[in-house]
């Protein structure tokens, strides 16, 4: 029997409609944060989804490129999904069309268009399969931000912990000082962290202190 494809669903996108499909396609969905993108196919390929609106307004306040260059730098072959109608744009197909035309020539980007979320499961689950069947490496989290000084490389593990999005790695690592400190701590000692509750100070004791079981 083959192991289910896995993908990676950054928390802050979690379309219920989209994420539902994507299971009744028989993807495994993990919901993590990533530092780019908002769908980790593999190792090498990461997808960002924007409405027709969502990417217009990314060209207006120049965060699109800015995008575009940080998914590129931790992904070798990252697409841009545009989910939408083209038929009502605020600023022009002329200006939409140049900006797709700039991620593809200067970022190597390729941009994909879907008409709706009906159409998005469709299209990420058929990539999902592609990848899948090209042996790719599974998706991962430390393709999703590229850490270059060791404050990054701390935020980065940290964040990887259940329940744990930068502003709470960020908390957990100015309350007790390093990784190591956090590791030894109690889950009562984790508690005391800000906004960090019960329920999720036992999942991350949990995961720092059981051992690990092969299979």
């Amino acid at each position: 029997m083959n192991n289910p494809i896995q993908i990676i669903v950054d928390q802050r996108e979690r379309n219920r409609e989209i994420i539902e499909g994507l299971k009744e396609e028989n993807l495994m969905v993990k919901i993590a944060t990533l530092g780019v993108g908002d769908y980790a196919i593999s190792d090498r390929l990461c997808i960002e989804r924007k409405t027709v609106g969502d990417f217009e307004s990314s060209i207006v306040d120049g965060r699109l490129f800015e995008q575009a260059e940080r998914i590129k730098e931790a992904y070798s072959s990252p697409i841009m999904l545009i989910e939408g109608q083209f038929s009502n744009l605020r600023l022009g197909r002329k200006a939409v069309v140049g900006a797709i035309v700039s991620l593809y020539v200067n970022y190597g980007i390729e941009v994909i268009r879907s008409e709706g979320k009906a159409e998005t499961v469709e299209i990420i689950s058929s990539i999902a399969r592609h990848e899948n069947e090209g042996k790719r490496g599974e998706p991962s989290l430390k393709n999703g931000i590229k850490a270059n000084t060791t404050k990054q490389l701390q935020l980065r593990i940290i964040g990887n912990l259940p329940g744990v999005g930068p502003l709470i790695s960020a908390s957990m690592l100015r309350h007790f000082g390093s990784i190591r400190s956090i590791a030894n701590s109690s889950k009562e000692e984790l508690t005391m962290v800000d906004k960090l509750g019960n329920k999720k100070a036992e999942k991350i004791y949990n995961v720092i202190n059981e051992a690990f079981v092969e299979g």
